[in-house]
């Protein structure tokens, strides 16, 4: 046997997962600087590049399948449509035997905001015995504005979370198989795979980087991403909410109560303040605070509804996988 192939054999293999919708102008120097990181700086493991697309609309996936047909180490999920940005990178996750199969998984961004140079020091925390290694952003050269709003939002979410949350945790981490069969017992067809690796997970390291700039291309992220992030993570991770809905109605729908009894009183026995615009006062006030908390609980029946129709994660179009050709 060539001593190559059997050196392959014993070495670990790692896959570096990459998302992809839109990037045409990053996906092939992303995919050359991970080769070039591992024949530089991971001389010792296989590893292979596996992108999954999510009904990208420019040239991504004409690029993937060029890249795919001159390297055996470049593989593709091309996904039937567009399946949010949750779903597509979780079911590209649970695809561990994907490619001739793999010892771990790495997610990272397409766009060079996830430092490549972070792939060796997962890899040799990884060795270490951690099922999860997570990237910690504790520095991002993003607009400050949107860094002060994920601030605030992960903060919240820590403090009122019934599980201990990962702040600044993107999903930038090396899972190892052990934990991804885990997560494939997970029946939810809206994973939030920060919150699961924070609720499931015993054994995580962390390593603290700095989020770099996106180098090419426009932000997927808006007001809607993430408002379906943000959303996602309270209605699976907070019960307090819903509670404190319940409190306040109580407490108000009293004080309403006593107040409509004062009023009464005031207006027909003391003569004392106009019955009309107190009335009006307070039931402006109580109304408002109804449509809040309605909304919040329709968030919450709006999860509860998706995740009882069972439906899949994501339906693929095609892959492109030299192994399964040969």
């Amino acid at each position: 046997m060539n001593l190559q192939i059997q050196k392959e054999i014993f070495m670990k293999r790692v896959r570096i997962l990459i998302p992809t919708y839109n990037e045409e102008k990053n996906v092939e120097e992303i995919a050359n600087a991970i080769i070039e990181h591992f024949e530089t700086e991971l001389k010792d493991y296989d590893y292979f590049i596996n992108f999954i697309d999510n009904k990208s609309t420019d040239k991504t996936r004409e690029i993937i399948r060029n890249m795919c047909a001159r390297n055996k180490k470049i593989k593709a999920i091309f996904n039937a449509k567009n399946f949010g940005q949750f779903n597509s990178p979780f079911y590209g996750l649970l695809q561990n035997d994907f490619g001739g199969g793999s010892d771990c998984t790495i997610i990272m961004c397409a766009d060079f905001q996830d430092p490549v140079d972070m792939i060796k020091k997962f890899v040799l925390k990884w060795e270490e015995g951690y099922q999860v290694v997570a990237g910690i952003k504790t520095k991002s050269k993003e607009n400050k504005i949107m860094r002060l709003f994920r601030t605030i939002y992960y903060k919240v979410i820590k403090k009122m979370s019934s599980v201990q949350q990962i702040e600044h945790f993107t999903g930038f981490a090396l899972y190892d198989n052990s934990f991804i069969d885990v997560l494939k017992t997970v029946d939810d067809p809206t994973p939030f795979i920060r919150g699961l690796v924070a609720e499931l997970c015993g054994n995580i390291a962390t390593i603290e980087y700095t989020q770099q700039k996106r180098k090419a291309g426009k932000t997927k992220n808006n007001f809607k991403t993430l408002y379906d992030a943000a959303m996602l993570s309270i209605t699976t991770y907070t019960k307090r909410i819903p509670r404190m809905a319940t409190v306040f109605g109580a407490v108000f729908s009293g004080l309403s109560f006593i107040g409509l009894i004062t009023t009464t009183i005031l207006h027909f026995v003391l003569n004392g303040f106009p019955l009309s615009w107190i009335l009006f006062s307070g039931l402006a006030f109580i109304g408002f605070l109804n449509m809040f908390f309605i909304g919040i609980l329709s968030e919450y029946i709006l999860s509860m509804n998706i995740r009882l129709l069972h439906r899949p994660l994501v339906v693929e179009q095609e892959r492109l996988d030299s192994e399964m050709n040969d």
